[in-house]
C-alpha cells in the first residue's frame, strides 16, 4: 500500500513526478507539500489531511485506501502539491512495445475494442513497404481482425479512421507506472493543460 503512487504537482500545478505514497506522506509531514482534493482541488496540510481522513474514513472505511496506527488512519494521498520546487523532472520516454500499449490504452485505435492482449498486434500506420518506420508517431495498438483489414495499406487507403494521431506518450509511461483505471482517472484531470483552479492556488 505503501509503495502505491502519488501523483506529485509542482508550486505550479505541473504534473512532475510520481512519488511513492511513503514519500509523499513523509514531504506532508515534514511540510513540503500539502494533499490536493482530486475533485474539488482543496489543499490539506498534515494536521488538516489527518482530520479530514477521520472524517471520511468513520463508519465506511471500505473503498479507500488508507493506513492505520494505534493513534492514527490516514487516508493515502492521490495528489500532491510541492510548496517550493518549480522545476520539472524531464525523464525520457523509453520506446518499447509495452509503452505503446500503454500509451494507446490496450485499445484497437482504428475499432476501438479492447480484445484480450493475446489478440492485440502493433500496425504499421505507413507501412514498412513504403518506408514506415519504427517510431512513436507511425504505430499504433491494433486488433488482428483491424491490422488483417488494413493489410500493407494507409488508413486512408484502408477507408479506417485513426481514433488519434499516435504520437510520443506525454506522461504515463515516462513516470514508469501502470495504473489501475480509476486511479488514471483520478489523475488525468492534472494533466489536461491550464485549469482554473490554479489561478487561486
Amino acid at each position: 500500500m505503501l509503495n502505491s503512487g502519488v501523483l506529485v504537482l509542482n508550486r505550479s500545478w505541473v504534473a512532475v513526478n510520481v512519488a511513492t505514497a511513503r514519500r509523499a506522506l513523509v514531504l506532508l509531514c515534514q511540510g513540503h507539500a500539502r494533499v490536493v482534493h482530486p475533485r474539488n482541488f482543496g489543499l490539506y496540510g498534515f494536521e488538516e489531511w489527518v482530520q479530514f481522513s477521520e472524517e471520511q474514513l468513520r463508519g465506511t472505511p471500505n473503498g479507500h485506501r488508507y493506513i492505520h496506527s494505534p493513534n492514527l488512519t490516514v487516508l493515502l494521498p492521490e495528489v500532491i502539491l510541492l510548496g517550493v520546487f518549480n522545476g520539472f523532472i524531464r525523464k525520457e520516454v523509453h520506446f518499447s512495445r509495452r509503452n505503446l500499449f500503454l500509451r494507446d490504452g490496450h485499445q484497437c485505435q482504428y475499432c476501438g475494442k479492447r480484445p484480450p492482449r493475446h489478440e492485440l498486434s502493433i500496425d504499421h500506420v505507413i507501412p514498412r513497404s513504403r518506408g514506415g518506420k519504427d517510431t512513436w508517431e507511425n504505430l499504433v495498438v491494433a486488433c488482428q481482425k483491424c491490422n488483417v483489414k488494413k493489410g500493407d495499406r494507409t488508413p486512408e487507403e484502408a477507408n479506417m479512421r485513426l481514433l488519434r494521431n499516435p504520437a510520443a506518450p506525454r506522461w504515463l509511461p515516462r513516470f514508469g507506472m501502470v495504473l489501475e483505471r480509476e486511479q488514471l482517472a483520478g489523475w488525468q484531470r492534472f494533466l489536461e493543460g491550464p485549469r482554473s483552479h490554479q489561478a487561486s492556488a
